[in-house]
């Protein structure tokens, strides 16, 4: 009867340093032939150690394009362990029939906590005047330093990290109204507004929360900078090709804006060998963060707990609720069964095609789920378990197979 691996035999790579949670996720659930590497990996060794790796984790530095997933022959599945997914060629990784998944939820305070504390230095003044003082000069003065309580935050895109600071702004007697793409039930006493050109209008303090799409880039440029408030704040600690770097500086040059705060930018350093340009390290009022939103060893642990338990749940049951570029299949096991993931292109008849070799070869289906997403279709199915090697072999024998696993 053929089975999935051993678990000691199922390979994990995990880099750049994730959380330890994520050992103690997968030692439990029976894996431990772990490499765990605390450093990002350049092309030529990150091909080297990938091409025997049935899952790897990775955080933002490691870029999985298309030619390192091509050389990853085993590889089955892969766990960003962090929000964006940026660094992975999702599209690549879809056709290989590789699912990817990331933690979306589990640094959403954290990110918050920062945009607030931002929002009070920035309207505080607290930037520039830290910085005036460390050079020795003494500006005691309350021109241009402001309480929050009373003011208005407009979030644009009011998702996990945008709702849960709209509460602790309001918490601080902040009014809220905040932009989003599509109608969102606000919390507490926020108001959305109509349009990004009506937020920026009214806010005293913009800040971004928005994923990076095509609709989302560059969508701060001069025009929009200009039509803010003169002597408003702004923050971004969203996704850096969001913003017109070179708009804000200028914005801020002409005292159109009176502060920053930026945590993502276009183009970061790879590494903390290399050095960080950017126009905006002229502005003594401009707070810039090494991309730290969501760096705080709580949601460090919490990243680490999500994608691994992921991670386990694919391994062991194929399920793979909210991967981000991947069908979302799950169901429950049925007793006396195995469960075979079949993963196939997309095109008409392959569920029928299935369907129908299995019944001539007298195999009983327990159980089946199809969704497809793109080129690519993913079936789960639980068959009797003495039907396993059949069911199998009937599954390879389908011309639009792309991978197929029988699960205990």
């Amino acid at each position: 009867m053929t089975l999935s691996l051993n678990k000691d035999k199922i390979r994990f790579l995990l880099l750049e340093g994730v959380h330890e949670n994520a050992l103690k996720v997968l030692n439990e659930a029976g894996y431990t032939n772990i490499e765990y590497i605390k450093s990002a990996l350049d092309e030529a060794e990150l091909i080297e150690k990938i091409k025997d790796a049935h899952f790897i984790g990775i955080r933002s530095r490691t870029q999985l394009t298309r030619k390192v997933l091509e050389a990853a022959q085993k590889l089955i599945c892969i766990g960003c362990y962090c929000i964006g997914t940026n660094q992975v060629d999702l599209e690549a990784a879809l056709e290989l029939g590789i699912p990817v998944f990331n933690a979306p939820f589990s640094n959403t305070r954290s990110v918050a906590e920062l945009v607030l504390a931002e929002t009070i230095m920035l309207m505080r003044g607290v930037p520039e005047k830290n910085a005036v003082v460390h050079r020795g000069g003494w500006n005691k003065s309350a021109k241009d330093s402001y309480e929050v309580r009373g003011k208005t935050m407009g979030i644009v895109g009011y998702g996990s990290i945008g709702s849960q600071l709209s509460v602790l702004a309001e918490s601080l007697g902040m009014r809220v109204i905040y932009h989003d793409a599509v109608t969102k039930l606000p919390l507490g006493n926020a108001v959305q507004v109509g349009s990004l050109d009506e937020l920026l209008a009214k806010a005293d303090v913009v800040t971004l929360h928005v994923p990076d799409l095509p609709s989302t880039r560059n969508m701060m440029t001069a025009k929009e900078f200009a039509q803010m408030k003169d002597g408003a704040f702004f923050i971004n600690a969203a996704r850096g090709g969001c913003v017109d770097i070179d708009a804000l500086a200028d914005a801020l040059a002409s005292k159109k804006l009176l502060g920053a705060a930026i945590d993502v930018f276009p183009k970061e350093p790879k590494s903390a060998d290399e050095e960080f340009e950017s126009p905006l390290r002229a502005f003594d009022n401009v707070i810039l963060t090494p991309h730290v939103g969501g760096s705080t060893q709580e949601a460090q642990a919490n990243i680490g707990l999500e994608v691994a338990e992921k991670f386990v749940r694919y391994s062991d049951q194929g399920d793979t609720t909210s991967a981000v570029n991947f069908p979302n299949v799950a169901i429950p096991f049925a007793e006396g069964t195995h469960r075979l993931l079949h993963i196939h292109r997309n095109v008409p008849g392959v569920l029928s095609q299935i369907n129908a070799s299995f019944a001539d070869a007298g195999i009983n289906i327990a159980a089946q789920s199809l969704m497809t997403k793109g080129d690519i279709g993913y079936l789960v199915m639980d068959v009797d378990d003495n039907d396993s090697d059949k069911a199998l072999q009937r599954l390879r024998a389908v011309a639009e197979t792309i991978r197929v696993r029988v699960l205990f």
